[in-house]
């Protein structure tokens, strides 16, 4: 991995670790039920780790269709040297 996606990777890192610190801390001081608050921090747990697999899907996706695409080429070219080759 390049820098640039090690430093992508540390900020967006470090944005969620403070997202979520700040979020437990409103929680914690929030004047409601614990009940409440439990409810809440499980809704954002929830509502987080659906995020992460959306996003997992969704590039395993595109891995699979680039893979895709590169043995079609591999496949239409090897066709065109075989064509050409009998021409």
């Amino acid at each position: 991995m390049d820098n640039t996606n090690q430093f992508y990777m540390f900020f967006n890192g470090f944005c969620i670790a403070v997202a979520l610190s700040l979020l437990a801390l409103s929680l914690y001081i929030a004047d409601i039920d614990l009940s409440t608050k439990g409810y809440w921090g499980m809704g954002v747990l929830f509502l987080s780790g659906s995020i992460v697999n959306l996003v997992k899907l969704k590039f395993d996706q595109r891995a699979e269709n680039e893979l895709a695409n590169q043995v079609k080429r591999a496949k239409n070219e090897k066709l065109v040297t075989e064509f050409a080759a009998k021409a």
